[in-house]
């Protein structure tokens, strides 16, 4: 520091200005170097702030509806709510043509009725969405079609 200071005071007077102009600028370029990206990051943070804000609230408000869609289930390739589950995995089994009716019953379960559905392809059905779903029968009620082999049934699932 001394060095610097000596070699200060040994420029001429002129010299001295240029010196100390010359630093003050340097200075104020290095500031804005460092303070403008600091400050537009900041203000970009407190956007993405304000955005998770936004999302946050908007999960909140839609949060009573989700759960009262019914109980969401696991099927290996995602979650899917115990309505989409059911139909697809109906249709999987091609027991689709046979679904009359499927529509959620009151505790967060799952009803369905079929119509002249085949007994032994809706029985290996159930097994598999209890087995690779969790998926539980309620309550079931089968009743012998016209045809053998056929079934009428009205089925309530839960997934809980």
């Amino acid at each position: 520091m001394g060095a610097l200071s000596h070699w200060y005071r040994g420029l001429a007077e002129r010299e001295r200005r240029f010196v100390a102009i010359g630093g003050c600028i340097a200075l104020a370029i290095v500031l804005l170097m460092v303070l403008l990206p600091l400050t537009r990051g900041a203000a970009a943070l407190g956007a993405r702030v304000e955005k998770k804000r936004a999302d946050l609230a908007w999960m909140r408000s839609v949060a009573p509806a989700l759960a009262s869609a019914g109980p969401v289930v696991d099927s290996g390739a995602g979650a899917e709510s115990l309505v989409v589950t059911v139909d697809r995995t109906a249709r999987e089994a091609n027991l689709g043509e046979s679904l009359v009716r499927s529509e959620p019953s009151g505790n967060g379960g799952q009803r369905v009725q079929f119509d002249k559905a085949r007994f032994d392809v809706m029985l290996a059905w159930l097994a598999r969405l209890r087995q690779q779903h969790g998926i539980r029968i309620v309550s079931a009620s089968v009743e012998r079609s016209g045809e053998p082999g056929l079934v009428t049934a009205s089925i309530e699932l839960s997934a809980r």
